[in-house]
């Protein structure tokens, strides 16, 4: 059986081994440095004099000049997006809504620790990704992803932090790392994200002025200037401003970037609004229409057409069809001669279609007062600031998901974007899922939200998912399928005791102390998480949990992996997860009752199912 590694890969690790397969003889070695003995320190590199040789075109390195975005700690950032963690993700079933049917998740903590352990799981699986980030105006908290502080300092830069080292920190305007320290921010947190979309996957972030510009041109960096599908301009509040110095700024924007540009589907539309249809007053077995002119006057191009009209009249004009479309649409009774004061005229008939295309100003998607009535609604008091309006993501939604498509906030605050899934879901029968991450942040003693009863931002993203999920269903009675639950998942240290990662490292006069290389507050049903995180299986999947021979076993996705972490396993436990053919079996290790059980496991899932893959932790 092999062993679980239960942690995050190591991206630039396997970006080095997929550059080594590709060439490599650009494979080479450079010293480092020295240990304290003067031996020196080899790592490997790459002879970028070999690899501009095999790619045949320029190579740009050291000082010379090209057109690039960078700042102070840039390097820093990409190294923290691929840098490996053994975090993991641990089950809170009390908090949970319909924890063992629901397909939506709720996962608290730093959302690039969370970003890391879904890549093995979501990658290439996320249809549409939508992120409020901090708007970084001076005065907004920031994720500090400094680990390499000492605890003091730590504790006198962090604003706030919790027992797992979930932290934030003010980023003032009087910082001379303002914008360094937003952008070291956002950029590994977007970097991931982009590897869990679909090809056909879409990005939206909402974004003010104070960081626009810089924000649109990492995306450029990370997804490529080419897969820039648009800036939406969102108004945000409407009357007001006349306190504002210069100009009252109405709007925010939208960043809209595609996975693969290619890939996307071919049109977006949108449900046509109330003066839109007003146009197609009339219908008949096609659908609705109106006439419009085919005569067009002024055209740099246009089609010269001669035509006799009912009376005989000889006509010439500049048309939009070609003659023979326009003799067969008046034989069909799609073109039709007009009388007019000025003499004949032809229309042809314009059929409406399924949807319109979205206008880049956003005008009538909700705005910051919309955001605090719905909040207001639903908890009786505005109770979270600066909401986005679950109207404008659902708006999002319509662009680009249908049916079972997965959308991912990963700054998720009030949890707007939930809101706007499951509203979105009980209007057109989707059924789509979404992942909702943020970071457990304390709430000010002196806030509305504190003195009804919160205490942190996840304790009111949460509650809202419930309230609204309950007005949706009452206000759609006929939408009894309508998945409103989640299942909450909490980010925590790894399951596992220092000695399962660094066995080699362990002195021999502590074993005592690891006769069991779990920690001894964690359940069976946290390890289970982490497998399923280590073997890439939704953790949205379907869990039962049987008793074989006195022994708890997990089944999971319907027999997808079947997992048992009790002690003492006989070859009765043993034979009846073989028999029911997994494509993964999970034990613990040394958790076999005897040497027979042990000695006998292997051929027991030779003779019942030998295409299962057997793995210890």
């Amino acid at each position: 059986m092999d062993k679980l590694k239960l942690e995050t890969k190591n991206i630039a690790d396997e970006n080095f081994e997929l550059l080594s397969k590709l060439f490599p003889n650009a494979l080479t070695e450079t010293i480092i440095g020295y240990d304290e003995d003067g031996k020196a320190i080899v790592d490997r590199a790459i002879d970028t004099d070999v690899l501009r040789q095999e790619i045949a075109c320029t190579v740009v390195e050291g000082k010379e000049e090209r057109y690039q975005f960078t700042w102070p700690d840039k390097k820093k950032a990409i190294l923290n997006a691929n840098a490996p963690i053994s975090e993991t993700l641990r089950p809170c079933r009390e908090e949970s809504v319909d924890f063992d049917t629901t397909k939506n998740l709720y996962i608290e903590g730093d959302n690039l620790d969370v970003l890391k352990l879904l890549q093995e799981t979501y990658l290439g699986s996320i249809k549409m990704i939508y992120i409020d980030p901090p708007y970084n105006t001076g005065n907004d908290f920031v994720y500090d992803d400094d680990y390499s502080e000492e605890y003091e300092e730590y504790i006198d830069n962090s604003g706030q932090y919790d027992e797992v080292g979930n932290r934030l920190i003010k980023n003032m305007d009087s910082n001379g790392r303002f914008h360094t320290d937003w952008l070291n921010m956002l950029y590994p947190r977007i970097k991931i994200a982009r590897n869990l979309l679909k090809d056909s996957g879409v990005m939206f972030i909402s974004i003010d002025d104070h960081e626009q510009e810089n924000l649109k041109k990492i995306c450029d960096e990370i997804f490529g200037a080419k897969n820039f599908i648009a800036q939406l301009i969102w108004q945000q509040r409407k009357g007001g401003g006349n306190d504002s110095r210069f100009i009252a700024v109405d709007h925010e924007y939208v960043l809209v970037y595609a996975k693969s540009f290619i890939n996307m589907e071919l049109k977006w539309r949108i449900g046509q609004k109330e003066e839109y249809l007003k146009r197609y007053k009339e219908i008949d077995e096609t659908g609705r229409y109106y006439w419009d002119t085919l005569v067009r006057n002024g055209l740099q191009s246009p089609i010269v057409v001669d035509i006799v009209a009912p009376d005989g009249t000889q006509m010439t004009i500049n048309s939009q069809k070609s003659k023979e479309t326009i003799l067969a649409g008046l034989k069909d009774g799609t073109v039709r001669f007009t009388k007019t004061s000025n003499g004949w005229s032809l229309h042809h008939k314009v059929y409406m279609k399924s949807g319109q295309v979205l206008r880049s100003l956003l005008t009538d998607y909700g705005n910051n007062r919309s955001a605090a009535d719905e909040i207001s609604k639903l908890f009786g008091a505005v109770i979270f600031d600066y909401a986005k309006p679950s109207t404008l993501i659902k708006l999002l939604s319509t662009l680009c998901t249908s049916d079972n498509d997965i959308i991912l906030d990963y700054f998720s605050g009030s949890a707007s974007a939930a809101h706007a899934v499951m509203k979105l879901n009980s209007e057109d029968g989707g059924r789509r899922k979404f992942i909702m991450v943020q970071l457990p942040e304390e709430i000010d003693e002196n806030s509305e939200a504190y003195k009804a009863g919160y205490h942190n931002i996840c304790e009111i993203g949460k509650e809202r998912i419930r309230r609204a999920g309950k007005k949706i269903l009452e206000e759609n009675p006929d939408a009894k399928d309508l998945d409103i639950g989640f299942r909450v998942l909490k980010l925590d240290s790894t399951n596992m005791k220092e000695v399962y990662y660094t066995p080699s490292e362990t002195q021999q006069t502590l074993f005592d102390l690891y006769t069991d290389n779990i920690k001894p507050d964690r359940t069976p049903e946290d390890l289970l998480f982490q497998v399923m995180l280590d073997l890439g299986v939704l953790l949205s999947s379907k869990i039962e949990e049987t008793e074989i021979a006195g022994k708890k076993v997990f089944n999971v996705a319907d027999g997808f992996l079947i997992a048992c972490f009790d002690d003492r396993i006989t070859d009765e436990v043993v034979k009846a997860v073989a028999q029911r053919k997994p494509y993964y079996a999970v034990f613990r290790d040394s958790s076999m009752a005897d040497d027979s059980v042990a000695t006998n496991f292997e051929q027991i899932f030779v003779t019942y199912s030998p295409e299962t893959i057997r793995k210890v932790l």
